[in-house]
C-alpha cells in the first residue's frame, strides 16, 4: 500500500489519490473576480482561483460533492466537469437536482467505489449543518463524507464537509476512529445575518478535533472567499490553544503541491 497523496486545488476542492483510485471533492474552478449570490440576499466574491487549472486535471473516477447549491462548492466550471467523472456522489436532494445519475447519500448511508485491480472504497456521509439552529430550510442540504479501504493504517479519512459544530458532527467520534480529517472552516459570516456563522469556526474545528482524536488534521475551504472571517492565523492560534496531540496533527496543504498523507 503507497501513502495517498492529496492535492489542495482551492477552497473545499482537494484530490485525493490512493490505490489507483482519484477523487475530487467539490470541484470550484472559476477564475476570481465574480461575486456569486447564495441566496436570500447573500453574496459573496470569489478572490483566488484555483491552483490546478481544470484542463491539468486529468482522470477522475469520483466526484464526491458536499452540495451543489452555492457556488463556493461547485461553481460553474467545476459543474462542467461532472458528466465526466465516473461517479457523482452527493446529498439525497442534489442528486436530484444534477441529473447525471448521482448518487444521493442521507446521513449515515453508503456506498462503495469498486474497480478491478483496486481496492473497493466505502463512502459514508456524515451529518452537517450549514448555518445556525433552524436554518437547513434556507441553506440546504450538505453532506460530510467519510472514506475507508482495506490497509489503512490510521484510520479513515473524513471530509467534514460545510458545517458548524452541532451534535450532528460529534456523532462521527463515536462511530469511526478517524485517522485523517480534511476540514472545512472559515467562520462563514455574510452581513445580512450578523455575527451568525454557516461554518466553523477554528475554536470550534480545534475542539471537533479533540473529540475525534484524528493523526492528521488538514484544513480546507478558510481562504479565497469574501465570506470567510477567519483565516490561517485565527486556525494557528485556536490549534496552539488545543491539548498537545490536537495542536500537533495540525498540517497545512501547499495549493497545487501532492502532499503524501499517512492515513
Amino acid at each position: 500500500m503507497t501513502e495517498p497523496r492529496i492535492t489542495h486545488i482551492g477552497g473545499p476542492t482537494t484530490l485525493i489519490e490512493t490505490e489507483g483510485w482519484r477523487i475530487l471533492t467539490d470541484p470550484t474552478f472559476d477564475a476570481p473576480g465574480r461575486t456569486y449570490g447564495f441566496g436570500w440576499g447573500t453574496a459573496s466574491r470569489k478572490l483566488t482561483g484555483p491552483a490546478v487549472p481544470a484542463e491539468s486535471l486529468g482522470t477522475v473516477d469520483a466526484v464526491l460533492l458536499t452540495h451543489d447549491q452555492h457556488a463556493d462548492n461547485l461553481d460553474d466550471a467545476g459543474r462542467a466537469l461532472l458528466p465526466a467523472a465516473g461517479r457523482v456522489i452527493t446529498t439525497v436532494s442534489g442528486a436530484r437536482r444534477l441529473a447525471l445519475g448521482a448518487t444521493g447519500l442521507a446521513p449515515w448511508g453508503t456506498t462503495r467505489l469498486s474497480a478491478p485491480g483496486r481496492p473497493d472504497i466505502a463512502i459514508t456521509a456524515t451529518p452537517c449543518r450549514h448555518g445556525p439552529p433552524l436554518s437547513r430550510p434556507i441553506v440546504g442540504e450538505v453532506t460530510g463524507f467519510v472514506l475507508s479501504w482495506a490497509g489503512q493504517r490510521n484510520g479513515p479519512l473524513w471530509i467534514t464537509g460545510d458545517t458548524v459544530l452541532y451534535d450532528g458532527v460529534r456523532q462521527v467520534a463515536g462511530r469511526f476512529d478517524i485517522g485523517t480529517t480534511i476540514l472545512h472552516l472559515g467562520a462563514v459570516r455574510f452581513g445580512l445575518t450578523g455575527p451568525l456563522h454557516y461554518t466553523m469556526t477554528a475554536e470550534h474545528g480545534a475542539e471537533l478535533c479533540r473529540l475525534v482524536g484524528a493523526s492528521t488534521v488538514l484544513p480546507v475551504h478558510y481562504e479565497g472567499w469574501g465570506h470567510f472571517s477567519q483565516g490561517r492565523t485565527a486556525i494557528e492560534a485556536a490549534f496552539a490553544g488545543a491539548p498537545p496531540a490536537v495542536r500537533e496533527s495540525l498540517r497545512w496543504l501547499t495549493p497545487g503541491e501532492a502532499t503524501a498523507v499517512t492515513v
